[in-house]
C-alpha cells in the first residue's frame, strides 16, 4: 500500500531535486527519494565513527597493531 507524503520546499530546492533525479536516471522524484533513504542506511553515524576511532586509539596504545606492506595483507 502506498501513502502520499506532501513536502513544502522552496522553489529553488524543488527544482534542484527534480533536476538531480533526472540527472541520476530516475523516472520520478519519488524513486530518487526512495534511493536516498535506502542509501542513508549505509551511512555510518557520527557516534559510531567516534566509537571506532576511540577503540582504534586504545588498541594502538596497547600495541595491538599490524604492520602490513599493503592493504591487501589486511583483508
Amino acid at each position: 500500500m502506498r501513502q502520499v507524503i506532501s513536502l513544502s520546499l522552496p522553489e529553488k530546492f524543488s527544482k534542484q531535486i527534480k533536476s538531480l533525479s533526472k540527472k541520476r536516471g530516475f523516472s520520478s522524484v519519488s524513486g530518487y527519494i526512495k534511493y536516498l533513504i535506502e542509501s542513508d542506511k549505509d551511512i555510518i553515524s557520527e557516534k559510531s565513527l567516534l566509537n571506532s576511532i576511540t577503540q582504534a586509539r586504545k588498541e594502538y596504545k596497547e600495541g595491538k597493531t599490524v604492520v602490513a606492506k599493503s592493504i591487501s595483507e589486511l583483508i
